[in-house]
């Protein structure tokens, strides 16, 4: 199955977040500047926060779901990020991720008791993917966020959606926010709740890898359905 050719819309990606740094540093380069330089500037730089914004309340309703928790949890990542820290907006990105997926954990954990408890006796299941790579299931990380924002996002949301919680939340920290597994399972540990501190890199794999096998059938279907 070529689920890149058949699946994923290709767009073309926008001046991300490093770009609009450097921008303001070039402001600070002790030279004067005009109005209309700076007013260009902070154009972009608010373009970018709404960019970052609208990425960030996609994967809390991910995570959560739709409405206003979603928003709060932007606005919580946001609070605890430092967009532009020492002009290296990757790294701001990154911990703009880690910091609404700490906070969406918290939430699911309060919401019900025990929800993102780490499994016991959790085996190794034969399933149609074998490696914990997201590329196993026939798609990249890239092609993942295309796919969210293309003309399939609703019936990928949906899929999504449908997960168990403990998967759900594995698969979009890992495909989506591009957490390792070692930091998918720390985080649980920390932040999922009671019950949570038994979680560990291999369990968090194994689901991984399960959900992954989920998705690849939901490719199927979708493929065969057109």
């Amino acid at each position: 199955m070529n689920t890149k050719d058949s699946l994923i819309s290709h767009v073309p990606t926008p001046a991300g977040p490093d770009e609009s740094a450097k921008r303001v540093q070039g402001l600070l380069d002790g030279q004067p500047k005009d109005e209309a330089t700076v007013s260009k500037v902070l154009d972009g730089i608010d373009e970018m926060l709404d960019r970052m914004a609208a990425g960030l309340y996609s994967m809390a309703s991910m995570l959560v779901g739709e409405g206003e928790d979603s928003i709060g949890l932007v606005e919580t990542a946001v609070a605890r990020t430092e967009v532009l820290a020492g002009g290296d907006a990757t790294e701001a990105r990154r911990s703009s991720r880690r910091a609404l997926c700490i906070a969406a954990m918290e939430l699911i954990a309060a919401r019900k008791l025990g929800s993102l408890a780490s499994p016991e006796g959790l085996v190794h299941a034969s399933t149609c993917i074998e490696d914990d790579d997201l590329e196993s299931a026939g798609i990249s990380r890239a092609e993942l966020e295309s796919m969210l924002a293309g003309p399939d996002r609703e019936s990928v949301k949906n899929w999504i959606e449908s997960l168990a919680t403990e998967t759900r939340v594995i698969f979009v920290l890992r495909a989506v926010a591009g957490f390792t597994a070692n930091e998918t399972a720390e985080m649980l540990a920390e932040h999922g709740g009671r019950g949570a501190e038994g979680w560990n890199r291999e369990a968090v794999r194994e689901i991984f890898r399960q959900g992954m096998c989920s998705l690849a059938s939901q490719l199927i279907h979708a493929t065969t359905a057109r």
